[in-house]
């Protein structure tokens, strides 16, 4: 039975991963210092409670197991706190990864696949993004991600450390099963929120300018649905083990069509307005930073690994969340 290390696999993608994994028959084991992750979402698989900043607990770790790969989800993520705490994501999510690939270089462990976020292209020059587009992170989050593909470069050329870079776009939606979903605190994902606005643990939900150069003047994103997220997770590792990806490689992940956060908020009325929820929508003004349109070129890794979305409709993904969210407010 390979063994696995999950790290982060407390949080959100990686409790739905550490899931899919042991349904698949690896021997997962979860590390993860519980700083975003919950204890409650880790259903399957070991749970190891630890940082990455721990380097002989790490050590210790890696000689107990014979780990095949790696999967790496521990980062901090929010882009504003990023801007006004920079030291804090340079330290987790650059030295703190440091120290894992050093770690899986002394023991041998030679696959990773890494955790990466469109937040390294920046502001899009074309649209949609490719995986040749430039990249020039325009806050501390994504510079920290960013830094981290360049060592997984150089760690393949002098190390042999074989990794896949997985540049998400927006993860959402929730295990079809409901034994997990999102729950983040404070949550800044537009899906959840406007669900959360619907089951009235928030008043309403806010959209932040109606004045862009799209069909009805509100942002364009990408949403990829988690559980699609975890099976190109599952293939990248799975083409590594098998020597048909070797060195660094990168792929975006994306649904490869957008919605604008007015069809998202459409959709949503439609799906809570069946169970007789209602949303409070307000407007306001544009944030500072927020493009016009955000979406992913995925044909890379849909030619390469032969992934395919299941959940590419924003319908089945705001359903799944919101019967996450359903259960959430039961729960409390």
């Amino acid at each position: 039975m390979k063994e696995v290390l999950v790290v982060g696999g407390a949080g959100y993608i990686g409790s739905h991963m550490v899931k899919m994994l042991s349904k698949s028959g690896f021997d997962v084991t979860v590390f993860d210092n519980l700083s975003t992750g919950y204890k409650s979402l880790v259903k399957y698989g070991k749970l190891v409670v630890g940082d990455l900043a721990d380097r002989p607990l790490l050590e210790k770790l890696f000689s107990e197991h014979n780990f095949q790969s790696v999967i790496d989800f521990a980062a901090f993520s929010l882009v504003g706190e990023s801007v006004s705490e920079p030291a804090k994501y340079y330290r987790n999510n650059v030295a703190n990864t440091l120290n894992l690939l050093d770690v899986m270089v002394q023991y041998k462990v030679m696959h990773l696949v890494f955790s990466s976020t469109a937040a390294t292209y920046g502001n899009p020059v074309y649209t949609p993004i490719d995986e040749q587009h430039q990249q020039v992170p325009i806050n501390p989050y994504g510079a920290s991600k960013l830094m981290v593909e360049r060592l997984l470069q150089d760690y393949a050329k002098a190390y042999g450390l074989n990794s896949v870079a997985l540049r998400y776009f927006n993860a959402c939606g929730a295990d079809p099963e409901l034994e997990l979903g999102e729950m983040h605190d404070p949550e800044t994902h537009l899906i959840p929120l406007v669900l959360q606005a619907a089951s009235g643990r928030l008043s309403s939900i806010c959209i932040f300018g109606q004045d862009y150069p799209t069909q009805d003047g509100t942002c364009i994103r990408d949403y990829i649905h988690v559980q699609d997220l975890c099976s190109a997770h599952q293939l990248a590792m799975a083409a590594m083990l098998s020597s048909t990806l070797t060195g660094a490689e990168c792929f975006n992940l994306g649904n490869g069509a957008g919605f604008t956060v007015q069809q998202v908020i459409n959709v949503s009325k439609d799906i809570v307005g069946k169970d007789g929820y209602t949303i409070n929508v307000q407007q306001a003004d544009r944030r500072e930073g927020d493009p016009a349109e955000l979406v992913a070129n995925s044909r890379k890794i849909e030619e390469i690994l032969h992934w395919k979305p299941l959940y590419s409709d924003i319908e089945t993904i705001i359903q799944h969340a919101w019967e996450w969210e359903k259960r959430l407010v039961a729960l409390h």
